[in-house]
């Protein structure tokens, strides 16, 4: 189908939810997409954090059609091998002693959240608010997108739910000021992704953990972008020396297959128990099969060291920009999760950049993101900059 026929059945019959670039993929490979047309890309983008192996990776591609000759779907009232091995994998992994598996971030962070309230529940305490961060974000269904503390993601779907209290991230006196004997937990992105790339201060994540100790809260850490070894680690919350007693995880869990999980010790998850929580679709075989060779190939292959000195090289070039381009106010980041943030407008940069087949993206406003694949090699890197640099000559400041 043409491309220009897949745009107008789009617009006639999906839902107009997203503000879609005029471009549609039919295929990928590593680091590259192709279009309808056949015009190649270089993507900086990974489906938003999601292709962490590149597209068509062929471990992933041979765990589809091996699992999809056996069997897809049985549901949860039986046994899923696959399921089994991922959970492992996970806990052994990382902090957490089970795994609850759904579709998506959103799903993982709405789990989250049900099982904090039911811990404190059983408890016999009367502890429910959940304290999350200005310019977080969550996930879009009603609690988690109520956790979200962003007003344009609100707009419209009032009222909310009351039991979310919103402070700055990065400001430890505010989070203790904000904390009373309703106060069940807090809500943290160890990396900031949709607000822009934003780290914890050093120390921040430490003293986060240590108040929740002191209050008797529970820490819940949202790495559904950081997760699976986008920042260098496994998982975010590594670099910082401090564990969660709850963790969520998605997109780039399996590579692009839909699957969501979260995370738990122990003694928080033995709230969940049967009945109290499912999903009809979480964790069935195919994701968790494709899921588990996602993992494995990241441990395995070399990706986390490669993400750690790609990425640096990658800040190396993007910070050199600065010196010809003072609209670059700063360039951040953690592995292959950088920002460039800008007096500008950002969006009109990803339209060039389209133009000249290079995929990045922009978020909260004046933030180019750059979330290529972990596969990614430093001539790529070098390919991006020669495209970025010459958009970046077609803008100035104000």
């Amino acid at each position: 189908m043409r491309q220009a026929d897949v745009i107008a059945l789009t617009e006639r019959y999906v839902a107009s939810t997203y503000r879609r670039y005029p471009v549609c993929f039919v295929r990928g490979s590593g680091a590259r997409l192709w279009d309808t047309e056949g015009r190649e890309y270089l993507d900086f983008v990974s489906g938003l954090a999601v292709t962490n192996l590149g597209h068509s990776h062929p471990r992933v591609v041979e765990a589809i059609k091996r699992q999809a000759e056996r069997v897809l779907h049985t549901s949860n009232l039986y046994h899923i091998e696959p399921q089994a091995r991922l959970a492992r994998l996970l806990c052994e992994r990382s902090f957490a002693d089970r795994v609850f598996f759904c579709n998506s971030g959103a799903e993982a962070n709405e789990a989250a959240i049900k099982l904090v309230r039911r811990y404190f529940n059983l408890r016999g305490e009367n502890r429910y608010k959940i304290i999350t961060m200005e310019r977080s974000f969550h996930g879009r269904t009603f609690f988690s997108m109520t956790a979200t503390a962003q007003e344009k993601i609100h707009t419209g779907f009032g009222p909310l739910p009351e039991d979310f209290v919103y402070v700055p991230f990065n400001d430890v006196e505010a989070l203790k000021a904000a904390i009373d004997e309703e106060t069940a937990a807090i809500m943290v992105e160890p990396v900031q992704g949709e607000g822009g790339v934003r780290l914890p201060e050093e120390g921040y994540l430490e003293e986060v953990r240590k108040i929740c100790d002191s209050e008797g809260l529970l820490l819940v850490f949202d790495e559904v972008q950081t997760g699976v070894g986008r920042t260098g680690r496994m998982f975010a919350y590594e670099h910082y020396g401090v564990e969660p007693d709850v963790m969520t995880l998605a997109k780039a869990l399996a590579g692009g297959i839909p699957i969501g999980a979260m995370l738990a010790r122990e003694e928080v998850m033995a709230a969940f128990d049967p009945g109290t929580h499912a999903s009809t679709f979480g964790g069935n075989h195919l994701a968790t099969e494709v899921a588990a060779t996602v993992v494995e190939t990241v441990l395995k292959e070399g990706l986390l060291e490669n993400c750690q000195r790609v990425g640096e090289y990658l800040m190396a070039g993007l910070s050199g920009l600065k010196h010809s381009h003072p609209f670059i106010k700063e360039v951040r980041g953690r592995g292959l999760m950088v920002a460039m943030e800008l007096s500008i407008d950002a969006a009109p940069i990803v339209d060039e950049c389209l133009k000249r087949a290079l995929l990045v993206n922009a978020t909260a406003g004046r933030v180019l993101r750059f979330l290529p694949p972990l596969v990614i090699e430093e001539k790529d890197v070098d390919q991006m900059l020669e495209l970025l640099r010459a958009v970046l000559y077609g803008f100035k400041e104000g």
